[in-house]
């Protein structure tokens, strides 16, 4: 990844990473077109440490694939995660692109009377300070009576879903295919980022805005 971006640090311990690599494939074989990795073990709750696709396969909707496939797997294992901070410009366009889509489709289906930051998080993996973060700036999370509330304009709601909607169908990633297995350590310490631990702690990092983001059925406010 050093070889295309300039701001990545050079390690060459690689041992604490798993890499997962994407190809194309053809008559002549395989051909890698873009990588991402992710630490083993995370004490923030990363999900991606490193995502590049490579240039001449740049456009194909590969990268959203990869950011995809990272929460596919955070969802096979029953934890919430997160890229590496801090993201690049190019980085945060597509991961807020990402979180706007699979929020919004969780918000379009919705038929509870009630759902929070932290529901939302459950069903998605998604970590609730990214999601609490592009709600507000859809303008779908109000400070309302002392407390942020999640609006459900249905024609807000399928507005944003157009807007956001992948462009490529190769983007979208089909769990159904994805064959998965833990990785097996002698590690025995608690994972505070399963989504357990998110159940039965509300969230060790969550704040008190994402417990408090809660969305009347019905439209909500604003």
């Amino acid at each position: 990844a050093k070889l295309f971006l300039d701001h990545k640090t050079l390690y060459y311990d690689v041992d604490p990473f798993l890499f997962y690599v994407m190809c194309e494939y053809d008559e002549r074989g395989f051909h890698p077109a873009g990588f991402y990795s992710k630490e083993k073990f995370s004490d923030v709750g990363y999900n991606l440490a490193c995502i590049l696709t490579f240039p001449c396969y740049q456009r194909k909707g590969y990268g959203r694939f990869l950011i995809s496939f990272s929460y596919e797997l955070s969802k096979k294992e029953f934890k919430v995660g997160s890229p590496e901070k801090p993201l690049s410009d190019l980085g945060y366009a597509a991961y807020r692109s990402y979180w706007a889509y699979e929020v919004l489709k969780v918000l379009d289906v919705c038929e509870e009377s009630e759902l929070s930051i932290m529901d939302i998080s459950k069903q998605t993996s998604i970590m609730a300070d990214d999601i609490s973060g592009v709600l507000q700036q859809i303008g779908l999370l109000k400070y309302v009576h002392g407390q942020y509330v999640i609006c459900m304009p249905k024609d807000v709601i399928q507005e944003q879903l157009v807007k956001f909607t992948p462009k490529y169908p190769r983007s979208v990633v089909d769990p159904e295919k994805l064959h998965w297995a833990p990785l097996m350590t002698d590690y025995k310490g608690k994972d505070k980022f399963s989504i357990a631990a998110q159940i039965s702690g509300r969230g060790s990092g969550s704040s008190e805005r994402e417990r408090e983001g809660r969305a009347p059925r019905g439209g909500g406010y604003g």
